[in-house]
């Protein structure tokens, strides 16, 4: 989320489920190498070998054209900002910490490294900031919401550096944007990429990118997948929204990402997104996720925020609730989105971590520039 309007207010419940195709009976086509681990202090997750519930949707076609409704609404989780609302943000609003909460700037964690060593049967994340993942599974390379640009609309410039440069990056295999919002989809560094690098976006988006001569777009709409040299990208929903301009709200869909190799293994990637029930259907759907990525910071005032952006403790809740054996946050020390101190996403994740009796190896609480190699045998 770029700019504060670009959130939504007070919690609702939503028990209806996505109206797409892709929740039909279709047969699941993911399979695993090895039984699910189980550890002390970790939460019971559904083995690998269980069926998944529902069926997982057969992979669609690469790049097909499809026609979407003009407007995703129906996906919000909560109603977006009314007058009201913005008349109290504009009365008592903050959106910046104060001279206390940035004073720990020069604290934020930045260790850039080089790139792991990786072959086609190994997990690896490299985080460049903020929610941009160079993510290397099943032999591909795949770059999260790349932002590698110094600034982005509405927002003060980065105060960590790009983690990773740009330079040091190995060929991109295929790219996955989360939702439209400037500090996830960001123009400039796009416009670094081959036009036919493979991009996998949500339903309604694949005109931006054709529009800037990308030839090799997927766009999917909830629980649907595709599949590019044997893994499998299933796009599942999230609690946010989406907006670009002053007359496309909502017009294109939101959401994260599963990433499943050949042998099983499984990162998800949350994108932007607040907490609810949408975790627990979609560890029912995906067991046995080795790693989630989710993002920890841009949530004070809550009463603003709630709904669109977990905070640390919520984070650590949906890492339970989707079944994952480890979590790595994001979506935080890169860019002053809102009103928390800088340093405070890091301690109280770690806290919140502790306090749910997880092992502290599995929360991957990686610096700007770090990265870390699954090892599947551990």
């Amino acid at each position: 989320m770029t700019q504060q309007s670009e959130s939504t207010t007070t919690r609702t419940t939503v028990t209806s489920t996505s109206t797409s195709t892709s929740t039909s009976t279709s047969t699941s086509t993911s399979t695993s190498a090895s039984a699910s681990r189980q550890e002390a202090g970790a939460p019971a997750r559904p083995s690998r070998f269980a069926p998944q519930y529902p069926p997982l949707a057969a992979p669609r076609p690469l790049y097909e054209r499809r026609v979407w409704p003009r407007t995703f609404h129906d996906r919000l989780t909560a109603p977006l900002p009314g007058f009201k609302t913005l008349a109290r943000f504009a009365r008592e609003g903050a959106v910046r910490p104060g001279d206390e909460g940035l004073a720990d700037i020069p604290r934020l964690p930045f260790e850039p490294g080089p790139l792991p060593r990786v072959d086609a049967r190994t997990i690896a994340v490299s985080w460049a900031g903020h929610a941009s993942w160079v993510v290397r599974i099943g032999g591909l390379t795949v770059l999260t919401d790349p932002v590698w640009s110094r600034r982005i609309l509405g927002t003060p410039a980065r105060v960590t550096p790009v983690g990773i440069a740009w330079s040091a990056l190995p060929r991109v295999d295929a790219v996955v944007i989360s939702h439209n919002h400037y500090d996830h989809l960001d123009a400039p560094t796009l416009r670094r990429l081959p036009r036919d690098t493979p991009v996998f976006v949500p339903a309604g988006l694949a005109g931006w990118f054709r529009r800037r001569r990308f030839t090799r777009v997927t766009e999917l709409d909830w629980w649907e997948a595709a599949e590019l040299s044997g893994v499998r990208f299933d796009f599942v929903p999230a609690h946010h929204w989406s907006k670009r301009t002053l007359l496309d709200t909502c017009q294109s869909l939101w959401g994260g990402w599963v990433l499943t190799a050949p042998d099983g293994q499984r990162v998800y990637f949350a994108g932007d997104t607040g907490y609810g029930h949408w975790f627990t259907r979609i560890g029912e759907r995906y067991p046995g996720i080795d790693l989630a990525l989710l993002p920890i910071g841009a949530y004070d005032p809550r009463w603003w925020l709630s709904d669109v952006h977990c905070d640390p403790e919520e984070a650590v809740r949906a890492a339970e609730d989707l079944g994952a054996r480890r979590m790595a946050p994001m979506h935080w020390a890169t860019f002053v989105l809102s009103a928390e101190p800088v340093l405070e996403p890091l301690t109280r994740v770690r806290a919140a971590w502790d306090k749910a009796g997880r092992d502290r190896e599995d929360l991957w609480d990686l610096p700007v520039g770090g990265s870390r190699v699954l090892d599947i045998a551990g």
